[in-house]
């Protein structure tokens, strides 16, 4: 064989495993940019889904919150409404007229007076002198106290044991608090 034969054959042999070497990197690249794209694919996907999951839940967080508002600003408003409806009552318990007043004094002190106990009227109280007369005043030897008190109409009872507020104010905070959750499901 011949030196140019050799060379020919060895340069030969060298382009073939040079463009062996290249097609086995050319796919070995081409396999390792598919890896890439497929992770990167991937992570796109668990990151869209990340961002949908917080969005999602920022929504969520925010109706609570906006629906939580609301209920506030409903609450508010009915409790406007029974106070309002309250305010009327107290001022109409206020303004009753004689025989009402004298009437509601009567059945109060005969349910909660004591004997002995001393009736201390309030400053706007109109018929002291009416009530005075009541046959349950002798009957549990009650005593009229020439002082008045600043509260929404009605009396306090001063006794040895205990001391009962019996304004308006006092009696229709008592009908609220037992009847306010019956009041509003009439109302609303």
């Amino acid at each position: 064989m011949s030196k140019e034969r050799i060379r020919d054959q060895i340069l030969s042999d060298a382009e073939n495993e040079g463009r062996l070497i290249e097609e086995t990197a050319k796919k070995r690249g081409e396999e390792i940019v598919s890896a890439a794209m497929e992770r990167a694919e991937k992570e796109r996907k668990e990151t869209e889904r990340e961002v949908k999951e917080k969005t999602q839940s920022v929504y969520e967080k925010k109706e609570a919150s906006a629906r939580l508002e609301s209920a506030k600003i409903l609450l508010s408003e009915k409790r406007k409404v029974i106070d309002g409806i309250y305010a009327i009552a107290k001022e109409r318990l206020v303004t009753m007229e004689k025989e009402e007043t004298i009437a509601l004094a009567s059945k109060l002190l005969t349910r909660y007076a004591e004997d002995g106990d001393e009736i201390v009227f309030a400053t706007n109280y109109k018929y002291v002198a009416e009530v005075a007369l009541l046959p349950i005043v002798e009957k549990k030897n009650l005593k009229i106290s020439k002082d008045r008190v600043k509260i929404d109409g009605g009396f306090l009872l001063l006794g040895k044991k205990a001391d009962k507020d019996l304004s308006y104010g006092a009696l229709l905070n008592a009908d609220r608090e037992a009847h306010q959750a019956e009041l509003a499901r009439e109302i609303f």
